[in-house]
């Protein structure tokens, strides 16, 4: 009787009158905005350094603030119901903006159309803040691309139909720089598909730091095969063709040009313009008479740094660093206002760390040291002579800033938590904006001085945490796998009702491709890992491993796959799930799962087919089948071409494998996938239905890579989730 009440006291404590008792995740939750973060976006930092601009959206209008950093104050610079030109009925809606130097004119973007990933066309204005006006960029009806300002704010560039243009924003005189533009052929001042996909940049044209020249690419892809997709319309359906140049085959020849607003003259830079190069990176120095370029070969296991006469074209190697295996290319090229050295990031020590050298390309030093990575470099304060950084110094799995002096003393951490941080640093280095999260946290926004010492709070996510807190949602427990090869990082997510007693359904999700990382402590908010949330409300448990070849640990570790991709990381997966298996008696081991996109279905694919001894079940959503169907610049990084390395890629190819995948097998691919072509899943169909393996499958019709649009992605992931349930 003493028990009974007891227990009765106890659970009148555990639930107050009124205090509603946390409910579970819904699958319509992951759609509903339930769990949307609320940030700080489209922060621009002022001049002055006391002073950030940002973009909201309020009660149907979009305002441009400009606040104070001390006191959180604003006003309201622009707005979009404040736009008006004649002669365009449709309002100008801001979606991105740039200020002038001086901060008198605001170029806006508005009207954005998407071509690739990171590719638009747009509408451009020019809105003078002394007059009050509005002005179109440039006379013509048709969008343009990648147009910025000049320093001075008197001028601006763009692209538009593959040629190169700048405007006298006083007179509206437009000069064509380029003339030899054409599509599927010659591309000025914009990279080709290739570039923009693997070397990360869609703009390709600079001005100098006096805003008297441009530095532009030109890709001529005349030679480049063409790759045709359906697009799948009403009646007759059409084709999309674009340059694709497919692993082992022929890329766009490059060539840097240098041209000259007041001469109207371009002059050509000598980088050996051969077939199998590349230019990963151009940048202007201090002086606007010289142009970093940054040139590797084919392979990308040698990299060029050179520094360029742009009245001549001359060029000169300062540096060259070679690699058994690859290297990566960064932003992080940045020349000191000083005119005498610029910092450099390189794996050259085994691990990404910082370094200083004179405009000659000699060492001066290495800043950071450690077996540790730097991940970010976020610049050096000339005037106190310190470096701002991140790095994984604490954690593989976190991320902190760090200050450290030019020689390398006195290192200081100005972050704290258990967690992952963002840095968003003023172009003063006197204030910087850290957004802090983890696992169970979402983002929390505070604004800190150069010492660390916090200011105020911008933004906690309040609402969000009331929210979690009503919901029994589950916690990640991050785990060592110690395998005879190598000691991986992973986590568990647990049902929260988990009993040990119990034998429970396991899914992995992987990824696990060169460099990437899928077990980190921050939060995650979007439709996967709440659908992941999810099933543990089933009664799953989801399990996510970093494989070797994946980042944050130093080069030895992730150039292991080097001309073996699908090798080591899938066995790392399978041997990780023996481990579990073999450690944790709650899982289920006939019932083991793993679900991958991209390269993560490329794994799940080869996963399934060699491990089919642990895994009963397998979903791969756009998956690579054969990486001789992918592009030349990521392909051959890792794998060389397929000439090199025909073993490679037959024993990293799932068609390999497909007659052994005895599981529950489900293929999702969009039609419209420029990135990881169709043709990919097309190919792994024949090879099953060959082999007489069941499967099931889901097209997208037009989708890309990212399989959105409408109700698409509801769809996906009531399509998985069914998939999982009924199978696993």
């Amino acid at each position: 009787m003493k028990r009974f009440f007891l227990l009765l006291f106890v659970l009148g404590w555990l639930v107050q009158p009124g205090q509603a008792q946390p409910r579970e995740l819904d699958f319509q939750h992951i759609f509903d905005n339930t769990f949307r973060t609320e940030g700080i976006r489209n922060i621009n930092w002022m001049k002055d350094g006391q002073y950030y601009t940002t973009l909201n959206r309020v009660n149907g209008d979009i305002e441009i603030r400009k606040y104070d950093i001390l006191t959180g104050e604003y006003e309201v610079l622009l707005s979009t119901s404040e736009l008006k030109v004649p002669g365009r009925d449709k309002p100008i809606i801001i979606q991105d903006y740039q200020f002038s130097a001086d901060e008198s004119k605001l170029l806006i973007k508005t009207d954005i159309e998407a071509i690739w990933r990171r590719s638009t066309r747009e509408n451009y204005f020019i809105y003078n803040f002394e007059t009050g006006k509005t002005q179109k960029l440039t006379r013509s009806d048709e969008k343009q691309q990648y147009a910025q300002l000049s320093p001075s704010g008197q001028k601006a560039a763009f692209v538009q139909d593959n040629n190169l243009y700048w405007v006298d924003l006083k007179t509206g005189r437009e000069t064509a720089i380029t003339t030899d533009g054409e599509h599927n052929k010659i591309i000025n001042g914009a990279a080709d598909w290739v570039y923009e996909e693997e070397f990360g940049f869609a703009r390709a044209w600079y001005w100098s730091p006096d805003g008297q020249k441009i530095a532009f690419y030109r890709f001529d892809e005349s030679e480049v095969e063409e790759f045709v997709m359906m697009d799948w319309k009403e009646l007759y359906p059409g084709l999309t063709r674009f340059k694709y140049p497919k692993a082992g085959e022929q890329n766009s020849t490059v060539k840097i040009g240098v041209y000259d607003l007041q001469e109207d003259e371009t002059t050509w830079m000598d980088i050996d313009s051969g077939e199998d190069q590349y230019i990963p990176r151009i940048n202007w120095t201090q002086s606007p008479e010289t142009l970093a370029i940054r040139r590797m070969n084919r392979l990308q296991n040698q990299l060029d740094l050179m520094l360029a006469d742009v009245n001549t074209g001359q060029t000169t190697i300062i540096k060259q660093e070679t690699s058994k295996a690859w290297i990566d290319v960064s932003d992080d090229l940045k020349f000191l206002e000083n005119g005498r050295e610029f910092v450099f990031t390189s794996e050259e020590s085994g691990y990404n760390h910082i370094y200083l050298y004179d405009m000659d390309g000699d060492l001066v030093r290495q800043v950071t040291k450690g077996d540790w990575e730097v991940t970010n470099y976020l610049g050096f304060n000339e005037d106190t002579g310190r470096f701002y950084y991140m790095s994984t110094e604490e954690s593989p799995l976190q991320r902190h800033l760090y200050s450290i002096r030019g020689d390398g003393s006195r290192k200081k951490k100005l972050t704290d938590g258990d967690g992952w941080n963002e840095i968003n640093m003023s172009r003063d280095f006197k204030y910087y904006i850290e957004t802090f999260s983890t696992p169970d946290l979402p983002p929390q926004y505070t604004l800190h001085d150069i010492s660390g010492k916090e200011i105020r709070l911008l933004e906690d996510n309040t609402e969000l945490k009331k929210t979690l807190a009503g919901f029994q949602l589950p916690t990640k427990e991050f785990i060592k796998i110690p395998l005879e090869q190598a000691t991986l990082n992973g986590y568990i997510m647990k049902p929260h009702d988990f009993d040990p007693e119990k034998k429970y359904p396991v899914l992995f999700y992987v990824y696990g491709g060169p460099g990437s990382q899928t077990v980190q402590k921050n939060f995650g908010s979007g439709q996967r890992p709440m659908w992941h949330r999810y099933l543990t409300t089933q009664g799953y448990i989801v399990v996510s491993v970093d494989n070797r070849g994946t980042g944050g640990r130093g080069r030895a570790f992730e150039q292991q796959v080097y001309k073996k991709l699908g090798q080591y990381e899938v066995t790392d997966q399978i041997e990780a799930a023996k481990y579990l298996m073999r450690t944790y008696d709650y899982i289920d081991r006939d019932r083991l799962g793993i679900w991958g996109w991209s390269y993560g279905g490329f794994m799940s694919s080869l996963a399934l087919a060699r491990g089919s001894e642990v895994f009963s079940t397998g979903i791969a959503v756009a998956p690579v089948t054969s990486w001789r169907f992918y592009d030349t610049i990521y392909t051959e990084r890792f794998m060389q071409t397929p000439q090199m390395n025909p073993e490679g890629y037959r024993e990293g190819s799932p068609l390999t494998y497909a007659h052994l995948i005895e599981g529950d097998y489900l293929l999702v691919h969009g039609t419209g996938d420029d990135n990881v072509h169709f043709q990919n899943t097309i190919e792994m169909i024949n090879r099953l239905v060959s082999a007489n393996v069941s499967f099931e499958t889901m097209y997208y019709p037009n989708r890309n890579h990212g399989i959105y649009g409408g109700n698409t992605r509801e769809h996906l992931y009531d399509l998985l989730n069914d998939y999982i349930l009924e199978h696993l």
